[in-house]
C-alpha cells in the first residue's frame, strides 16, 4: 500500500509543477490552441502512466512493459515539445495545433495496438510452450521422486529407462496424445505410491515406456 502510494506521489510531481506554472501564466487570456496543447499533453502524460495497466502478464512482462513504456514516452515527449511551442507561439487559429495533435495521437495508437497485438501473439505462444513443456517436465520430476524412493536395484534401473525415455521425449504436443500422456501421468502417481512393491513397480516401468514410445510414434506420424 506504501509502495504504491509512493508511485501515485511521483507521478503527481509533474502535474502539479506543470499546472502551477501553467496556470501562473494567465491561462483565461490563453486561445483554444494553447487549450488544446494544455489538454493533450495531459493526455499524453495519462497514457505514460497507464501503460503499466496495458502491459501483457507473463514470463515475458518486463519486455511487453519496456515496449510499451518506450512508445508512451516518445509520444509524450514528441507532445510535450509541440505543445511547449503553441503554448509559447499561442495563435489565434487553433486548426493547426488541433491537427497536429490528433495526427500525433493517431501514430500513437496505432504503433500502440500494433505492439499490443504483437505481445499478445507472443504471450500465447509462451502459454502454449510451457504448456507443451508441463507433461515431459511434471513427468520426469515424479520419475525422479519415485527413483529416489526406490530401494531394490532392479526397480531402480527399470525407473532409470522410464525417466530416460519420457525425459528425451519431445516437449511439443498435440491434441492426439493427449489421452497418451494422461495415462502416462497416471502412471508415474501410480509408480510413485509403489515403488516398494517389486513386481507392481516393474510392470508400471514398463507400461511408461511403452506409452512413452507411444506417444512419441503418433507425435512424429502427426508433423
Amino acid at each position: 500500500m506504501k509502495k504504491s502510494i509512493l508511485y501515485i506521489a511521483l507521478d503527481l510531481i509533474f502535474l502539479i509543477v506543470f499546472n502551477v506554472i501553467f496556470f501562473l501564466l494567465k491561462p483565461e487570456e490563453n486561445p483554444a490552441s494553447v487549450w488544446i496543447s494544455y489538454a493533450f499533453i495531459h493526455l499524453a502524460y495519462i497514457m505514460v502512466v497507464a501503460t503499466p495497466i496495458l502491459t501483457r502478464k507473463g514470463k515475458s512482462s518486463s519486455v511487453f512493459g519496456l515496449a510499451l513504456a518506450s512508445v508512451s514516452a516518445v509520444y509524450f515527449f514528441i507532445v510535450f515539445i509541440v505543445g511547449i511551442i503553441f503554448i509559447l507561439a499561442r495563435p489565434e487559429d487553433f486548426k493547426a495545433c488541433l491537427i497536429i495533435q490528433i495526427l500525433l495521437a493517431a501514430a500513437y495508437g496505432i504503433v500502440l495496438l500494433i505492439n499490443l497485438i504483437a505481445n499478445e501473439v507472443t504471450a500465447e505462444k509462451e502459454e502454449k510452450r510451457q504448456k507443451e513443456i508441463l507433461f515431459v517436465k511434471t513427468c520426469s520430476a515424479k520419475l525422479q521422486s519415485a527413483l529416489e524412493l526406490a530401494k531394490d536395484k532392479e526397480v531402480k534401473k527399470a525407473i532409470e529407462k522410464a525417466y530416460d525415455e519420457v525425459y528425451n521425449s519431445p516437449v511439443k504436443t498435440s491434441e492426439a496424445v493427449r489421452n497418451i500422456e494422461i495415462q502416462i501421468y497416471d502412471l508415474t502417481n501410480k509408480l510413485y505410491d509403489s515403488v516398494d512393491a517389486k513386481d507392481n513397480a516393474l510392470a508400471l516401468c514398463n507400461e511408461i515406456v511403452k506409452n512413452t514410445k507411444e506417444r512419441n510414434i503418433q507425435l512424429k506420424a502427426a508433423r
